[in-house]
């Protein structure tokens, strides 16, 4: 990117800031480009998303306001439009699409929509509202509601992976969804032609990093604890185990020292990854692709997420994605 201002060079920075929003102050790391020439400060629209962003993650979670992805989850349950869902619940008429899109609710209507995430709860809502529709048509809306009540999602491995946070700057504010981590997982099997364990620990501390640094948010759902051999998701061990379809496989080197490589026949569904994550995944690849596992450890030693927290027990906390120094996104 060049300078606004004289079409010199600019350099990415950030600060720790605040930021009122609805009457509450809000502390996150604000980026900002400096123009090296004429020492002004300016952003893009793709940077005050992201600062922005790191503000509304902490309003939806004290709040118990879904994210966008829960939102739209929760219509697909009930196999109901957004202008349906809109009028089930009393809200404007596209009201329920442009949360979908990423609109802040209010903390009552964000509160509702916790609410029906539970079918019981919904139910009264579809009641409340039998009047506004055709008989045949709240008869349709009742029959898809009991399909919701009859569906069980399978979370026991999620609740295995995930059990010991919940959506937070821990884990990127990122959703906990088994199905995303295994694509992930698999992906980097496939392209790198299997992986062993240490460089999968750093290929997902990478992608998840940089994730939150250019978007905002992580991608797998996992937290990360620092180690003596660098970043690693919490309870690594567990996660693996538990990924159906990905075995892991002894590997014996010359010198002796025995390794544990991930293996998998299966491909990844890259059609359950936006482009976003397709491009965080791609210069992740891009970058430590033929990079070896002690090279990507030893690189993962010079980040501050693990020279800040390689002497705790701590979580490692997504802002110091704003410190990678692997590679340079701006």
């Amino acid at each position: 990117m060049k300078s606004p201002f004289t079409g010199g060079r600019v350099v990415l920075k950030k600060e720790n800031s605040e930021l009122v929003f609805r009457k509450e102050t809000f502390k996150y790391v604000s980026l900002f480009y400096l123009c090296e020439d004429t020492k002004e400060r300016f952003t893009t629209t793709e940077i005050d998303e992201i600062n922005l962003s790191q503000v509304y993650n902490q309003y939806r979670i004290k709040y118990g306001i879904p994210f966008p992805d829960e939102i739209k989850l929760i219509r697909r349950t009930y196999e109901l439009s957004a202008s349906k869902m809109s009028e089930i619940l009393g809200f404007g008429d596209n009201q329920y699409r442009l949360y979908e899109n990423g609109d802040m609710p209010s903390e009552a209507n964000g509160k509702i929509l916790a609410s029906i995430k539970e079918p019981s709860v919904f139910k009264v809502f579809v009641e409340n509202a039998r009047n506004q529709f055709e008989v045949k048509e709240y008869e349709k809306i009742c029959d898809k509601l009991k399909k919701a009540f009859e569906y069980k999602q399978p979370s026991a491995k999620e609740d295995l992976i995930f059990d010991s946070y919940t959506r937070s700057i821990y884990n990127g504010y990122a959703t906990q969804s088994y199905s995303k981590l295994k694509n992930v997982i698999l992906y980097f099997i496939e392209k790198c032609d299997n992986v062993f364990n240490t460089k999968m620990n750093k290929l997902l501390f990478y992608a998840d990093f940089l994730s939150y640094k250019t978007y905002g948010h992580g991608m797998t759902g996992l937290a990360y604890r620092a180690i003596q051999f660098g970043p690693v998701p919490v309870r690594w061990d567990r996660v693996y185990s538990l990924i159906d379809g990905v075995y892991p496989e002894m590997v014996e080197f010359s010198s002796g020292i025995c390794g544990t490589k991930l293996c998998s026949d299966l491909s990844p569904d890259c059609n359950s990854f936006t482009d976003d994550e397709l491009s965080i995944l791609e210069k992740v690849l891009d970058i430590f692709k033929s990079t070896s596992a002690s090279q990507i450890s030893e690189l993962s030693h010079s980040e501050e997420a693990w020279t800040k927290y390689c002497n705790t027990t701590q979580m490692i906390s997504y802002n110091e994605a704003f410190t990678l120094n692997a590679f340079d996104v701006s």
